[in-house]
């Protein structure tokens, strides 16, 4: 008897680790679709959180299906919110970008300037091309599995990977980078 609950402890101790390990993937897959929305690491990782909550206030089982819808109702009630209200920078812009343009000294210069360029094509891309685009080409998503997540008609998902990344490869054509896309 003895010997059966420990293999059953040791068992059950075994799919906590592997649980455990899929949350951090699941969470790392949650991080990485929120970037894509927000292209804002401090902004993802907010909505995340929010997903989060929300998922264990409902008690819901944490699939990438849920969480995913979870940061994307998210995002869309901040942006939103954010299109109801104006902000007004209070100062000059150009002090901020002065202030944060310190020398990074863990990467070199061609590396740089190519995420540099990338960051600012994505940037460029509007947040519901970055989402089908990035579930597309990050995550595997079909289009079918597109248009459900997002509830948009198949033909409309296809339409905005095709332009997210037609924008993306004229943009770093633009900039000097070769073309990958």
């Amino acid at each position: 008897m003895k010997k059966r609950s420990m293999q059953l402890r040791a068992r059950s101790g075994e799919s906590e680790k592997a649980r455990d390990e899929d949350l951090d993937e699941l969470f790392q897959r949650g991080f990485r679709y929120a970037l894509a929305l927000s292209h804002d690491p401090d902004r993802a990782a907010d909505l995340l959180q929010d997903a989060c909550v929300s998922c264990l206030r409902a008690g819901a089982a944490w699939r990438t299906g849920y969480l995913f819808s979870a940061i994307r109702s998210r995002f869309v009630d901040q942006y939103r919110r954010q299109m109801i209200s104006v902000v007004e920078p209070i100062g000059d812009p150009g002090a901020l970008e002065r202030a944060g343009a310190a020398e990074d000294p863990t990467h070199d210069e061609l590396f740089r300037a190519d995420l540099d360029h990338l960051d600012r094509a994505l940037g460029g891309l509007r947040a519901d091309e970055r989402e089908a685009l990035y579930l597309s080409a990050v995550e595997g998503y079909s289009a079918r599995e597109i248009a459900e997540a997002t509830g948009r008609p198949r033909g409309t998902v296809l339409s905005v990977i095709h332009r997210a990344r037609r924008k993306l490869r004229d943009r770093l054509r633009d900039s000097g980078i070769e073309e990958t896309l």
